[in-house]
């Protein structure tokens, strides 16, 4: 685990808990809180087991919320999770979030903004709907709604980068704005219900398992909730103490979960004329438009009348609005905090003078400015990939805290990170292998997205790869094979999805063609050969999955090759500059000889043998250099320089089989080992007796004094060591007794 870092990220602290707190529930709760509640929970659990499972669900993200506030705690700073997992798991796994965590929050982002035409058309009679220009899956893309959509996206860009305290202040006035709304067409269902009233009757739905209805919508909770937790990424902002970011997303999951419920028992409290119960009425939403085909608002409609749909149509726009600053915000600062660590590039890392991430807000508005013309279905498919990222988000963060508390001894966090860990996990298998579970919670085209996603941050960590010169990524090869094994997986349950969706065709087929309902011409067929070709149409289906597994499976190989090959480029160079460095601190720049560091190096390791009695026979040769001042003051530096190189290369002459460290500006010591050390006195007094030979010339003139290492009284290294430094001295005396004729 690294250094744990500052909270200095440049980002000056300005964000009160009221205001963290509207960030919090606004980025939760969008456009599908209103609109979207009747048709994924009612539908599936009914309003008791919906609200049982959202409170499941609470009680998960309590847990969340617990970690978020353990680790922001610790580790201070822009960035959220990604910021996490960097200083706790490294570089490499904070990519693999950061790239999911991107995808999250911008695609909620989109949802809400490509709602904007939803509302037109709800709400505004189809005043946008001009200018047609294509369908996307079924849905029409008109021009007048992308470019008001276009148009939305851009003032909350310019918003959210021009003024942070009004853009916090905005937030807190659009949060205080749907909480009240919501919460007055409630009160009114709760009291103004007549004889019908709010009625859980049936409380689930009929013919389905209670418990595994409860569980279902607890297994989809993530997308309920996805997005409170954004608020870490601007941890860095907060003006008050990090001791308190606990209490203030607990209250967020309140008000987020409160208004659920809200909206869930608003939805089932009235119908229309000819629906026996609110499941008649959610079983036949298809066949109402406008107001009665959304059940809050038709219910705000019957308790209150068109005041009633006006405040849910003021707090939908407010939802929708709140929720694109959060989310707009959250990307950004991730943004901000990813180009700081070099994976985008640094200019997303730049802040204006008011300390806002412009750069990274703009990057997110241009990424988005497309999506309106995408079509709402495709965007759908891409928003439902939010259930399965924020998993997988959540069950980082549950594996940092554990990993953390386990550090640290804090038993409490370690047991509360175990188990979410382990109930993230079961949620991420349901999510993941729906076949085992006979559940279609995620749509078929969300696990081809991503896939495609998975193969697309392959290929961005392989860019980030090579122009990473810190040498931060890379290092874990856990991330090429976690996004692999993701690729497979999302393109064989995508396989099974479609073969299974496929088959049901077939099967129906079949049944129409025994039952004699089929076409003419599929009844006029032979039963072998209509049997033949419903093979052969499954015949095609499975090699046409087979084909789409196996291209994916070789795109992403490919990548990881090309990833792995950049990798040890990079190795390869780090490993050459670390080399070169090795030898440049250990080589002498003057002479070429060993360098004081190197000595420093051998010494520790020769002390280390004498400790532990492993040293083997060895001497040192203390020298230093006689006249060097005199020649410096007399003749230059750069006769100086000549003059030791002199020195040096006598003793490298006569010592040609140990290594010789210069260790001072005129010292040098020599390492006596093998046959230098057996011949040491010889040679010492050959080198001696060429010395007294240059007295009195200009030649080198050198004091050099001997000590043999005694293993039954040297203790360390040292004691060898000044034992031949004070011989060095003693034949430094010798010479100077010579008189004038030594040039000291």
């Amino acid at each position: 685990m690294k250094e744990k870092p500052s909270s200095n990220s440049g980002l000056q602290p300005y964000l009160s808990p009221l205001a963290v707190c509207a960030l919090s529930v606004g980025s939760a709760i969008g456009w599908g809180s209103l609109v979207v509640t009747s048709r994924t929970y009612l539908s599936q659990a009914g309003p008791l087991g919906s609200i049982l499972g959202l409170l499941v669900g609470f009680v998960m993200m309590l847990m969340v919320a617990s970690h978020y506030h353990f680790l922001a705690n610790r580790y201070p700073g822009t960035g959220g999770l990604y910021n996490y997992v960097k200083y706790i798991f490294g570089y490499d796994r904070a990519f693999l979030v950061g790239w999911f965590m991107f995808l999250v929050y911008i695609a909620i982002f989109w949802a809400n903004a490509t709602s904007i035409p939803l509302f037109a058309r709800y709400f505004l009679n189809k005043v946008l709907s001009f200018g047609y220009l294509y369908s996307i899956f079924g849905y029409e893309v008109y021009l007048g709604e992308a470019l008001v959509t276009v148009i939305v996206i851009g003032l909350v860009g310019l918003l959210c980068a021009k003024s942070k305290l009004a853009t916090a202040r905005f937030m807190v006035a659009l949060v205080i704005l749907f909480t009240v709304g919501i919460t007055v067409c409630f009160v009114a269902a709760l009291f103004g219900g007549g004889s019908r009233g709010i009625s859980l009757e049936p409380a689930f739905v009929p013919g389905k398992n209670a418990l595994r209805q409860v569980f279902r919508i607890a297994f989809i909770s993530p997308w309920a909730f996805i997005g409170f937790e954004s608020v870490s990424h601007s941890a860095a902002e907060y003006h008050f103490r990090h001791t308190r970011m606990f209490r203030v997303l607990l209250i967020s999951l309140i008000v987020t979960t409160a208004l659920y419920i809200f909206t869930i028992l608003l939805s089932v409290s009235a119908y229309p004329e000819g629906c026996t119960s609110w499941l008649d009425y959610i079983s036949r939403l298809d066949e109402f438009e406008g107001i009665a085909g959304l059940p809050a608002f038709y219910a705000a409609n019957h308790y209150l009348g068109s005041l009633g749909v006006d405040i849910l149509m003021a707090s939908l726009l407010a939802l929708v609005l709140s929720s694109l600053i959060g989310m707009l915000r959250a990307v950004s600062r991730l943004c901000f905090a990813a180009a700081q660590d070099g994976v985008l590039p640094e200019r997303f890392a730049v802040l204006s003078d008011k300390q806002i991430p412009v750069n990274a807000i703009v990057l997110a508005v241009l990424v988005s400015l497309p999506m309106p013309f995408l079509g709402r279905t495709a965007i759908g498919w891409i928003v439902d990939t939010t259930t399965i990222g924020a998993t997988i988000l959540y069950g980082f963060a549950s594996a940092a805290v554990l990993k953390v508390s386990n550090q640290e001894g804090c038993k409490k966090d370690r047991l509360v990170s175990g188990v979410c860990l382990v109930i993230l996990l079961i949620f991420l298998g349901f999510l993941l292998f729906p076949s085992m579970f006979s559940d279609h919670t995620i749509e078929t085209e969300t696990y081809v997205l991503m896939a495609v996603w998975s193969i697309l941050g392959l290929i961005f960590f392989h860019g980030v790869i090579k122009r990473d010169h810190a040498r931060n990524f890379g290092k874990a090869i856990i991330v090429w094979i976690a996004l692999l094994s993701f690729i497979i997986l999302m393109a064989m349950t995508w396989a099974e999805r479609l073969n299974e969706d496929r088959e049901n065709v077939i099967v129906n087929e079949i049944y129409s063609y025994i039952e004699g309902t089929a076409d003419s011409e599929t009844l006029s067929m032979e039963p072998t050969e209509f049997l033949a070709i419903q093979r052969e149409r499954l015949h095609d289906a499975d090699n046409m999955s087979v084909v789409v597994i196996a291209a994916l499976f070789g795109i992403s190989l490919s990548v990881m090759l090309f990833n792995y090959s950049s990798m040890h480029k990079w190795e390869k160079k780090a490993n050459e500059e670390r080399d070169e460095a090795r030898t440049a601190a250990f080589t002498d720049p003057l002479t070429g000889v060993k360098s004081k560091h190197a000595f420093a190096v051998q010494e520790g390791q020769m002390e280390t043998k004498i400790v532990e009695g492993e040293a083997g026979r060895f001497g040192l040769i203390l020298c230093d250099v006689n006249g060097l001042k005199r020649i410096n003051d007399t003749l230059g530096h750069k006769a100086g320089d000549q003059y030791i190189r002199s020195a040096c290369h006598m003793l490298c002459e006569y010592f040609q089989h140990s290594p010789v460290f210069r260790v001072g500006g005129d010292e040098f010591v020599v390492l006596l080992e093998g046959r230098d050390y057996e011949a040491r006195r010889q040679i010492l007094g050959d080198i001696n007796a060429k010395i007294e030979s240059h007295v009195g010339s200009d030649e080198v003139v050198a004091s050099l004094g001997l000590a043999e290492f005694d293993p039954e009284t040297d203790k360390s290294f040292h004691e060898v060591f000044m034992r031949a430094d004070a011989r060095m001295y003693e034949r430094k005396k010798q010479l100077k007794s010579m008189g004038a004729t030594t040039r000291d």
